[in-house]
């Protein structure tokens, strides 16, 4: 096990992971039908049968087959929930790196991404999501679960088949608390939610992207990256794990929409894409819920990296009119398929 060690004073973590690394070159892709004995067993196959999705799991002499969506933990985690390392104390604060750490694989088929799934398909990742995100919050030591892609080279992608990571922690992240702590003062302080409030604002303004009935997709005013986007529900909503089939739907939607017309708009481009959610266990630390999209256009200078400054060289307006027009013609592309 890894260690997850703080900074000498700032509240800024960092996992030790000497036994972690990527996945093999091989010719075979181990997330690929077939090749599930590469993977650990699964501990969820979604498999279509009959216009029902059966919900199965691999077994040690079988694997589940004609899966659509497949989970396991990741063979190479970040975190685990074997304790070996032990705790130190301030100035060299660490502690053991416990969590579960689950790869969603996303497709069965190799040469799809997360652009090109059907809309349905990311239906049935989110509900699979969903899944895991429950289970999780009753296990012991689980006090935060994350969400996130690392899609291409530059955005620290190890495979090309398309996947999501879920890794729990048992601390909540410094971004996770900052906006948490920003967003209790600023509604204690004016009596609303900063994030309603921005949703209400960059409706219909410059910088939307997309919207659909319950979501809408626009660049941040100060973006940390060329191109960025978030994706917010329109009603102040804390808790993703709640929200209904026709919720999960709608933000299939625009998810697909939004990362085809992103795909469309750069070719070939790597990025990051983030859950930014509540903890689904009692406390204080609630936020509007939403996802975050970095896309890794431009390599970060000495101002990101030395400063937190970021140089941006794309306008926030600029990046959402093309974005816009690309993800409105995939949006009508979808609703004409449906």
């Amino acid at each position: 096990m890894g260690d997850l060690r703080k900074d000498y004073s700032i509240d800024r973590f960092v996992i030790t992971s000497p036994e972690n690394h990527a996945i093999a070159d091989s010719k075979k892709c181990p997330y690929c039908p077939g090749n599930e004995s590469m993977t650990n067993p699964s501990t969820l196959s979604l498999v279509a049968k009959d216009g029902m999705l059966q919900r199965l799991q691999d077994t040690e002499d079988n694997y589940v087959q004609n899966w659509s969506v497949r989970v396991f933990e990741s063979k190479n985690p970040i975190v685990t929930t074997t304790s070996e390392n032990s705790y130190s104390d301030r100035p060299l604060y660490s502690e053991p790196a416990y969590g579960y750490h689950y790869v969603v694989v996303a497709s069965e088929k190799h040469k799809d991404s997360l652009a090109t799934i059907s809309t349905e398909q990311w239906s049935n990742v989110l509900v699979v999501i969903q899944d895991r995100l429950r289970w999780l919050y009753t296990q012991r030591g689980v006090t935060y679960v994350s969400i996130y892609v690392d899609h291409g080279k530059e955005a620290g992608g190890s495979t090309t088949h398309a996947h999501l990571n879920v890794v729990t922690f048992s601390t909540i992240p410094p971004v996770i608390e900052q906006e948490a702590e920003a967003a209790h003062k600023i509604l204690n302080e004016k009596g609303i939610c900063p994030m309603c409030q921005t949703v209400s604002t960059e409706t219909g303004g410059p910088r939307q992207i997309l919207q659909t009935e319950g979501f809408i997709a626009f660049c941040p005013w100060a973006p940390s990256h060329p191109y960025e986007f978030w994706i917010y529900p329109k009603k102040h909503i804390t808790s993703f794990s709640k929200i209904t089939q026709k919720e999960i739907n709608d933000l299939s939607l625009i998810l697909r929409a939004t990362l085809g017309g992103l795909a469309n708009t750069m070719k070939n481009l790597s990025y990051n894409m983030v859950f930014h959610l509540s903890p689904e266990k009692k406390n204080n630390r609630q936020i509007h819920w939403h996802i975050e999209v970095y896309p890794q256009a431009d390599p970060w200078s000495g101002l990101e990296r030395g400063y937190g400054v970021f140089l941006n060289k794309v306008t926030p307006e600029k990046a959402a009119e093309e974005l816009g027009s690309a993800c409105r013609k995939e949006l009508a592309n979808l609703v004409g398929i449906v």
